[in-house]
């Protein structure tokens, strides 16, 4: 994606926290650092080790990639990415698509290459192993090889036996797992204020290279800079590092991303049974999460969870369990939910419209979420393509997602692209919201009701409050929520809206 499509972080709000010409200062001795991948855990690694004081050289074998990240595209739209590129591009990062020498130069090499889901289930590891082959190759003296990919428990293992199998003694390297926790959209945040850090290792030598990466953050030197990424840590309260084993460290990933897809899968039928009884899962939502040993968050009903994290990471954890012998059908009942919840989602649009052959649609958001132009396992996509199959001319807009959605889903005569919200809905007979971007919350309603062709919202990440777009003359559904419907005058029979 060229850089024309990252969107201006102008505000002062991030102006004062990223500064693109600052340096950042030298916090400790810089590790020499390795990443090889520059797709989304990649790139954010690299750029915040960077950020954190390291020397780091990210590898790609696309030399596309690596040529555009030289010139300063991030490829991705990510927030505080492309001030920090351009404040450690080709300075403290460096790009390149040498592997060996990379190896040869660094002291740790992450591991952050792709891991797709195969047509079994399982996470497709031949990445992982093409990579850890060409590492073996250039080893000459001890280096820290850091699993920075999601991968099944025993991938350590493999990556080791690999490793030996071409000719690398023992004692010239250990391997370290250390999984991302990264949330797109908010990703360098959450990587330099993290929950946790976990290191797996079975040596302390390598748990001590790890450590001393991490220093700037877990001793809160980090945020002693006036240049520091704001956040939730500080120097008070820096975050916690969690030494485990390889195998606890591999397992502690999958379970935290299956733990919060079986969140909003629970959510999710909660809201079907609160349509079912007139109830508003809003209420009961807010009832569970005020519990402390439950909390809020991930409690918040939808048209299913995507991207390239949830659905891969679900179907790969239920694999390893089948192979080990361990019943964990849990995870097929949270697989079932999240893709009823779509086919529930397009039943509710044609509640509203009827038939829907010929009608046509305005439809807000393809991202799988929020904040992000990640468009991989989209809900959005597979109900626009649902919709497309049932015969609707459909006019889309997302802020940041189109050209990635082109790829896929070029116009065509049912289906066109807008340059904006409103340019979506006008002459439509339906709106529906199908990402929850934060823009798509502040639309202008009065201006909205009189762009549409009918006044009718079908809302899949419930942004609106029932009571407000009753107010504002609108048909709106949304989900677990009762449905609300204009007030008409009794004379009249128009509806009566907010000013009239």
């Amino acid at each position: 994606m060229s850089s024309n499509n990252v969107p201006d972080y102008s505000n002062s709000r991030i102006r004062s926290a990223v500064q693109p010409n600052a340096s950042t200062p030298s916090l400790r001795e810089p590790v020499s650092i390795a990443v090889v991948g520059s797709g989304y855990v990649g790139l954010v690694a690299a750029v915040c080790f960077a950020e954190m004081g390291h020397d780091v050289i990210c590898v790609d074998n696309d030399e596309s990639k690596v040529k555009a990240l030289q010139g300063g595209d991030t490829l991705i739209h990510e927030t505080y990415l492309p001030e920090l590129l351009n404040r450690h591009g080709n300075r403290r990062v460096r790009f390149m698509t040498d592997l060996a020498e990379a190896t040869r130069e660094c002291k740790a090499i992450f591991i952050a290459v792709g891991t797709p889901q195969s047509e079994t289930g399982d996470a497709d590891l031949s990445y992982v192993e093409a990579v850890a082959s060409e590492i073996a190759r250039s080893l000459t003296t001890y280096k820290v090889i850091v699993e920075k990919s999601t991968v099944p428990v025993y991938t350590n293992e493999w990556i080791r036996r690999v490793i030996e199998r071409n000719g690398v003694a023992r004692e010239l390297f250990d391997v370290v797992s250390n999984p991302e926790f990264l949330r797109e959209g908010t990703a360098v945040a959450d990587f330099l204020h993290p929950d946790r850090i976990v290191v797996g290792s079975d040596t302390p030598r390598a748990a001590a290279v790890l450590a001393e990466i991490y220093a700037p953050l877990t001793s809160g030197a980090y945020y002693e800079s006036p240049n520091a990424i704001s956040g939730v840590c500080s120097v008070e309260t820096p975050p916690p590092l969690l030494n485990t084993s390889t195998k606890s460290s591999e397992i502690i990933k999958h379970a935290s991303n299956a733990f919060l897809a079986l969140k909003i899968s629970f959510i999710n039928a909660v809201a079907n049974l609160c349509e079912a009884t007139d109830a508003n899962v809003e209420q009961v939502a807010r009832g569970m999460g005020l519990d402390r040993r439950i909390g809020t968050r991930f409690l918040r009903p939808g048209i299913g969870y995507g991207g390239s994290c949830f659905p891969k990471d679900v179907a790969a954890f239920r694999s390893v369990a089948e192979q080990l012998g361990t019943d964990f059908s849990l995870l097929t009942e949270v697989e079932k939910i999240n893709a009823t919840q779509k086919k529930r989602f397009l039943g509710k649009v044609r509640s509203a419209l009827w038939t829907l052959r010929g009608k046509k649609l305005a439809v807000l958001g393809l991202a799988f979420k929020g904040e992000t132009d990640d468009i991989r396992e989209s809900p959005a996509i597979e109900l626009v393509q649902m919709l497309l199959g049932e015969g609707c001319t459909i006019r889309a807009y997302d802020p940041a997602a189109i050209s990635r959605t082109q790829q896929i889903l070029p116009a065509s005569a049912g289906l066109a692209y807008a340059e904006d919200s409103y340019a979506a809905a006008a002459d439509a007979d339906a709106l529906l919201i199908l990402t929850d971007w934060k823009e798509f919350s502040e639309l202008d309603l009065h201006r909205l009701n009189k762009t549409l062709r009918y006044p009718i919202i079908i809302d899949g990440r419930n942004l609106y409050d029932p009571h407000v777009m009753q107010q504002h003359g609108f048909t709106y559904l949304s989900v677990g929520r009762p449905a609300a419907y204009p007030v008409r005058d009794a004379v009249t029979n128009a509806a009566v809206t907010v000013g009239s």
